[in-house]
């Protein structure tokens, strides 16, 4: 039976996908993330988050039972890490720093099986959601560099790669421009561009629901809508700022943008 993937459900309805990043390991913390309403999927981040490999069925086993898409970006375009992520049971691959059309068929190869791809077989933790990715596949390119951009109807041409992924800061600092500046919207909205061209999803990086509405508005199909770290570190400022009166504005780097 194939499996429920809510992504993908919420992307064929034709409605744009909204979801969150979880940095932060704990089955806790993570099924409370996957339990907000009107989300369709968290990613478990084994790039910058404080998660490696030893977390990422726990993870995905708790936001798959959430109803949600467990997706997962691994640290490196890596055929071990992407065969770790898909093999705990995660519906999609999210591949940073992507920067030529080889990077993203080589990415394409390592989530499906021979004779199209490299992955090798050895499913033994995804009775949960069986007939899943080595099956559709669902590849997220993060494009986020200089040569990425240059090479974007390269990249966008390739066959079983689903989405083209915004990394906005990554990007700014590789392009060489101010984050925010009209060259770095210029990249990002051509991003949007080429990837609905060839047939894919745009997806963007957002640090709270106000951008998140801007770019859904662009026409965007896949938007972040906060990073738990900085809810819970903004949260938790919001109160002290409410019971003392003081001006408390904290979070991560991200949400200094």
């Amino acid at each position: 039976m194939p499996m429920k993937i809510p992504l993908k459900e919420v992307l064929d309805a034709g409605k744009t996908a909204f979801g969150v990043w979880n940095t932060i390991p704990g089955a806790s913390i993570v099924r409370t993330i996957a339990s907000t309403p009107g989300i369709s999927w968290v990613l478990v981040d084994a790039e910058h988050g404080h998660i490696n490999d030893t977390h990422l069925y726990t993870h995905i086993t708790a936001i798959s039972a959430a109803g949600r898409s467990p997706l997962v970006r691994v640290p490196e375009a890596s055929a071990w890490w992407a065969k770790r992520a898909l093999d705990a049971g995660a519906h999609g691959l999210m591949v940073p720093l992507l920067r030529t059309a080889a990077d993203a068929r080589d990415a394409v190869a390592s989530v499906q099986y021979p004779p199209k791809g490299i992955r090798g077989f050895g499913p033994m933790y995804t009775h949960h959601v069986w007939g899943g990715l080595h099956a559709a596949g669902l590849v997220l390119a993060q494009i986020e560099t200089k040569e990425a951009v240059a090479n974007l109807e390269e990249i966008a041409q390739v066959e079983g790669l689903g989405v083209l992924f915004i990394g906005p800061f990554d990007l700014s600092l590789n392009l060489g421009v101010d984050f925010g500046s009209s060259a770095h919207e210029d990249a990002i909205q051509k991003v949007l561009e080429v990837s609905h061209k060839y047939g894919k999803k745009a997806a963007i990086y957002c640090t709270n629901g106000d951008q998140a509405r801007v770019r859904a508005g662009q026409g965007f199909d896949i938007i972040s809508i906060a990073t738990d770290v900085d809810v819970l570190s903004q949260g938790y400022a919001a109160h002290i700022s409410s019971a003392t009166g003081a001006d408390v504005n904290v979070g991560s780097g991200y949400s200094a943008k």
